[in-house]
């Protein structure tokens, strides 16, 4: 059950990103324009020059690598895809474009790495796999492309890792960090301060600070009530507001980030969503939200009021 988690938190993210885009407007249209993956894809990802996309390939172990066109359009490469390890269901390219890390979700629990060169193409590094913890599901790097850290929905734990001059991922001297029950979602803040995880099991969300070497401490207050199985975590650009989406609660809650990097709900604490909303997306100006909801098979869309707050939208 706690791997099914992982996977199904991702595949309605990505259904969301390759069946819909963005308007002028804010307002989301559908398009019927596909490009061939693998087996099964769950996780997209796009480098940050905006020139390549990556998608993690679940039922085949790979990776599609394609270059973006003028028009957005993706365009698969020379070398469609790339091996990756067992359940690959997590991908994200570091802040410089550089390198980009998959989090494997089977027995094994690894995290691949790769080089990524001028032609946006991946290549394995010299040591392909790194260890992580019981069925990773979710892997970030922070925003100094310094540190990354995998969430392992098996054993409640998150990993974390510095990165050398190779963008290989090395274990800190303390490998792990608790999280709660079952952890899907980790992401940190655009200023590279603070760290939250979505605890799926728990219904609630840890929050973290980032030390000095990288290390995540939690915070004084550790945790923050989300709501019915959360499932997946955001932060604005900004850096000022979290939202979360409740798989189970059928809602978003949202935050707004004190001074000391602890999330205080707001008011209302949650707002309505579709039915079981997996994940969420904040548009890079910070005006836009989009929560791909699985069973009511479509996405709700809001705008960000004044206060952080999301409306409907339109």
């Amino acid at each position: 059950m706690k791997q099914l988690f992982s996977v199904l938190i991702l595949i309605f993210f990505v259904a969301a990103l390759l069946t819909a885009c963005k308007g002028k407007s804010g307002v989301v249209t559908n398009t019927a324009s596909t490009v061939a993956a693998g087996l099964d894809p769950l996780s997209i990802t796009v480098d940050p020059s905006g020139k390549y996309a990556y998608v993690a390939n679940v039922g085949d172990y790979t990776i599609s690598q394609y270059t973006i066109g003028a028009t957005g359009v993706l365009i698969s490469m020379a070398t469609p895809t790339v091996a990756a390890n067992n359940w690959p269901v997590s991908i994200t390219v570091d802040p410089k474009g550089h390198y980009a890390y998959v989090a494997n979700n089977g027995f094994s629990g690894t995290v691949s790495q790769f080089t990524i060169d001028a032609t946006g193409a991946l290549t394995p590094m010299a040591t392909p796999t790194v260890a992580a913890g019981a069925y990773p599901s979710s892997v970030t790097v922070d925003p100094s492309g310094t540190y990354a850290y995998v969430t392992n929905s098996g054993d409640g734990t998150v990993s974390q890792y510095t990165i050398d001059a190779t963008g290989a991922l090395l274990s800190m001297a303390t490998p792990t960090v608790a999280a709660g029950t079952s952890p899907n979602s980790i992401t940190a803040d655009p200023s590279g301060t603070y760290v939250y995880v979505a605890n799926i099991g728990s219904d609630d969300v840890s929050e973290y600070i980032i030390g000095a070497a990288g290390a995540l401490t939690p915070m004084t207050t550790a945790v923050v009530a989300a709501g019915t199985n959360p499932s997946s975590v955001t932060v604005d650009p900004s850096g000022t507001y979290v939202y979360v989406t409740n798989s189970g609660g059928n809602n978003v809650s949202q935050y707004t980030i004190g001074s000391s990097g602890e999330l205080t709900p707001m008011t209302p604490a949650a707002v309505a969503a579709g039915t079981t909303p997996w994940s969420i997306m904040v548009d890079p100006l910070g005006k836009y939200v989009y929560v791909p909801n699985s069973n009511s098979n479509n996405v709700s869309q809001y705008m960000i009021d004044p206060t952080g707050a999301l409306a409907p939208n339109p």
